[in-house]
């Protein structure tokens, strides 16, 4: 019988293990190869594809997570960077448009091209794939380590995390679904300035601040902590949007969903240690916003950039 609240780090452990289903060269070139005179033929090409497949974490509303999707895309791709060149290539950046809301009842099966293996820089695209259609798009690169011009902003000032209670702490205990599915993630999250979760924000300003870091100790594998940083960055990244406007998550008929994330890999941190997300949203315009955000090391160190876009609806 599936356990029904599975410990939570190890099912995400889990969730990042992914199966490999081999491999597979797909061609791609004219549907005919008789052309009009004076016409040139396009090139023709070919990519080597590798499958993996992935299980989906329990939500609910019954939609896979947008963060889990990423994070699962991410460790696909660097499976096949691996071996690549005489040391390990580290992600830098990652771009990726949702396309479809994920079954969170259903595997997903990953398609991975290898797009280029230069000198320095793999770049890597990646599908999503549920019921036969593409739920999440990436594409991703990977870099050697390299030397060059080295400077970064400032990290905010901020209370320190141990002062700062946690959703898990504030939501221990309550008979409610949702309380508890909050309760029990494998991130712990800690609101500078106040959830969104239990009423309205006290003021209506387009930034924040989250304490976060992951619930227990991860394996000592970049790989596996640039996948949970993936993961964590889509949990509250457009809440700046609901506080500009002093909107709580338990707005009715509220509707939000992420459209697309972008994500830039500065240095390297761990994702089981405090990380400082400070975020903002500059926007919000028809039906859309857009948060902006930088982790902090809590050192300081600026550890990643985000960026996303949601779909963002309110009842008039």
């Amino acid at each position: 019988m599936t356990d029904p609240h599975p410990d939570p780090l190890v099912d995400l452990l889990q969730t990042l293990d992914l199966e490999e289903l081999g491999s597979a060269q797909v061609s791609v070139q004219p549907r005919s190869l008789a052309a009009a005179p004076g016409v040139e033929l396009p090139d023709t090409f070919a990519e080597d594809v590798t499958l993996f497949r992935g299980s989906s974490q329990k939500q609910p509303h019954g939609r896979v997570f947008g963060g889990q999707v990423l994070a699962q895309g991410v460790v696909a791709s660097g499976r096949t960077v691996a071996g690549v060149g005489d040391v390990r290539r580290r992600l830098h950046s990652l771009h990726a448009y949702f396309m479809r809301p994920g079954d969170d009842t259903q595997p997903i099966t990953f398609s991975v091209e290898r797009m280029r293996d230069g000198r320095s820089f793999s770049t890597r695209r990646v599908h999503a794939v549920q019921h036969g259609h593409p739920i999440l798009s990436m594409s991703t690169s990977w870099q050697a380590p390299d030397g060059g011009l080295d400077h970064q902003d400032t990290a905010p000032q901020v209370p320190d995390p141990e002062s700062v209670p946690s959703l898990a702490e504030l939501f221990a205990g309550l008979d409610d679904p949702r309380a508890q599915h909050i309760s029990r993630r494998a991130i712990e999250l800690r609101h500078v300035e106040g959830n969104l979760f239990a009423g309205p924000p006290a003021e209506q300003v387009a930034e924040q601040h989250v304490w976060m870091r992951a619930v227990g100790r991860l394996p000592d594998d970049p790989l596996v902590h640039d996948a949970v940083l993936a993961y964590a960055s889509d949990y509250s990244l457009l809440e700046p949007v609901l506080r500009r406007h002093g909107l709580p998550w338990t707005t009715r008929g509220l509707k939000m969903a992420s459209l697309d994330h972008a994500m830039w890999f500065h240095r390297p941190a761990r994702a089981d240690e405090w990380v400082l997300y400070s975020q903002e949203s500059p926007s919000a315009q028809g039906g859309r916003g857009l948060g902006i955000g930088r982790m902090f090391s809590a050192d300081g160190t600026l550890v990643a950039t985000v960026a996303q876009e949601g779909m963002v609806r309110v009842p008039e």
